[in-house]
């Protein structure tokens, strides 16, 4: 008699296993037993159940998982990621379980419900290589899914794997921040400027493609039909190598607009590439040359270029709307671009910096209304961070009334002119008017929400403030100030007596921004209003570490709050917690 006949067919193959095994059970056998057990159970096995997962081996920290469908296999990996993300909160992160994935798809040789083969092996040699917490993919599992799935698959190259002989291409699921999924995308054609490279030689020419780079962003999202992530997101990536599929899944876009510039003497190269992220697929690429003179025109021409490419059907009045020029005199312009870095530093130096570079193009240009605004802001806000000369609260508010008198189609000059209105003149009607311009022009501008929050939360509107808040962190989902709407939101909560959620914001603030005071004297108004006097009290120690020329009565001066009820519980808290008279 012959041989049986082998089975075989072709299989989805999920290899899992939990990252640093060996290294929890070491620490806490009985417990890392324990807890794996329960997440197996209440974890794992309904979601391989619901997509059709079949156990054929099962060992301490993994197991081999064969799926019918690729698709079925991915989605389902996809979840028990998601879900361990959420497990165990409270435990720091070395003790938590995370399970690396990988997943082939390929023939296997079945015996008494057991798989064997290549198809296998292949699939426990990418798990290996996958991160804690992440899926990764072989080729032919991508091929299998594409346009299947709405997580963006990201190539990871071509690896040799032990004891296969063709190096297998792979490639990562992208999941977001402790397995999250990516952002959606807009019901319209969605945008970041990454920063360009500078190809110039000279570090110090940074901040002129920093600043191109800030005024095409700004050209773009003036165009209401688009939806323009904010700078401070986009420019996380600065000096980071980093593939557009990733930055579709982090912020949510769809495009990504990428280039170089290389500026020699007068002379400028702009080079500027579109790319849908989602796909990799280049819609546009151009080159500009040009006369620094003519750096206006330069910019004119790339915001024209990447709307001509994406919308077609956009007005050509939206167009010429983004091209107004904010000054005539370059020199100027310089100095404003070399104070934008001081101003997102936040930092006594860097507003010192703002005030000098905003004076000398002042002085170069009386009528350039941007620089004479962000002069009015640094002033203003110098004095909420205790960073503020004598006369600065006069001077910021006689800047910002001619700001508005001048300035009715720049949203970020209105934006500016509206918070010095809304915290230092205390004129809210006034405020309020200009930063519901500012957003009429720009609605895509995560500052200018921001702003809208923090105008209506001294207006006393705190319900629309949390909205405008929200909108600025999803217009700009990684951006290095977020500690201020997160911030913002923490107050408007101390405005509503939200204690809990006062505090819960406002520590988060103060993770993200230490160095900002508002998000200090949040978190001590939630403790105060807790009734939690003793961590209030320390943590009106850590403001005034971080503060030491903070008053009372530098509170008092200051009072921006429209609500006079809210302004009296508010230094009624930072009186309780110890902050000096």
């Amino acid at each position: 008699m012959g041989e049986a006949r082998l089975e075989r067919r072709l299989a989805a193959i999920l290899a899992a296993d939990v990252a640093g095994y060996s290294r929890l059970m070491e620490r806490d056998e009985a417990g890392t037993f324990g807890r794996l057990k329960r997440l197996r159970q209440e974890v794992v096995e309904p979601v391989l159940a619901r997509h059709g997962g079949r156990v054929v081996d099962l060992k301490g920290d993994g197991a081999i998982i064969e799926f019918g469908s690729a698709v079925e296999a991915v989605e389902a990996a996809v979840a028990v990621q998601q879900a361990m993300a959420e497990q165990d909160p409270d435990l720091p992160e070395e003790q938590r379980i995370r399970y690396r994935i990988g997943i082939n798809l390929g023939d296997v040789i079945v015996e008494d419900g057991t798989i064997y083969g290549d198809g296998v092996n292949v699939a426990a040699r990418i798990e290996a290589l996958c991160e804690p917490g992440g899926v990764w993919l072989s080729r032919s599992v991508h091929n299998a899914v594409r346009g299947k799935l709405t997580l963006p698959l990201v190539p990871t190259g071509l690896h040799r794997l032990k004891n296969i002989s063709e190096p297998v291409e792979m490639f990562r699921v992208a999941l977001g921040p402790g397995g999250a999924a990516a952002l959606p995308l807009p019901d319209k054609p969605s945008i970041a400027v990454l920063p360009f490279t500078n190809m110039s030689g000279d570090p110090e020419q940074d901040y002129f493609a920093d600043g191109l780079v800030e005024d095409i962003t700004t050209a773009l999202s003036r165009v209401r039909s688009f939806f323009v992530i904010a700078r401070n997101s986009s420019f996380t990536y600065k000096n980071r190598t980093v593939d557009v599929r990733q930055v579709s899944r982090e912020l949510g876009v769809r495009y990504v607009l990428e280039g170089s510039i290389r500026k020699s003497g007068a002379r400028v190269r702009i080079v500027g590439q579109l790319i849908d992220a989602t796909t990799g697929h280049h819609v546009w690429a151009d080159r500009f040359d040009g006369d620094l003179s003519d750096i206006f025109d330069l910019q004119d021409r790339i915001t024209e270029s990447v709307v001509g490419a994406v919308e077609p059907s956009i007005r050509l009045e939206e167009i010429r709307q983004a091209r107004t020029k904010p000054t005539e005199y370059i020199s100027a312009y310089d100095l404003y671009l070399r104070a934008l870095p001081g101003f997102y530093r936040m930092t006594a130096e860097g507003f010192a910096e703002v005030r000098r570079l905003t004076n000398e193009a002042l002085s170069i240009d009386p009528g350039f209304i941007l620089a004479k605004a962000l002069g009015a802001y640094i002033r203003s806000i110098s004095v909420s961070q205790c960073w503020h000369e004598p006369d600065d609260s006069r001077v910021a508010i006689r800047m910002a009334r001619e700001v508005l008198a001048e300035a009715r189609d720049d949203p970020t000059s209105l934006r500016f002119a509206a918070q010095v209105l809304a915290y230092s003149a205390k004129d809210y009607e006034t405020a309020l008017g200009a930063i519901d311009r500012s957003l009429l022009l720009n609605g895509n501008s995560a500052q200018g929400h921001t702003g809208a929050g923090w105008v209506n939360a001294h207006a006393g509107r705190p319900l629309a403030a949390i909205e405008h808040f929200h909108r600025a962190m999803r217009l700009s989902p990684v951006d290095p100030e977020k500690g201020i709407a997160l911030s913002g939101i923490g107050m408007s909560y101390l405005m509503l007596e939200r204690y809990e959620e006062a505090l819960d914001w406002g520590e988060k603030a103060l993770r993200e921004m230490p160095n900002y005071g508002s998000s200090h004297r949040v978190v001590i108004g939630g403790l105060v209003g807790l009734g939690r006097l003793e961590e209030a009290k320390l943590a009106a120690g850590r403001l005034m570490a971080a503060f030491p020329t903070y008053t009372l009565t530098l509170q008092r001066q200051i009072n921006p709050w429209r609500d006079m009820a809210f302004a009296q519980r508010y230094l009624d808290a930072l009186r309780v917690a110890g902050i000096p008279d």
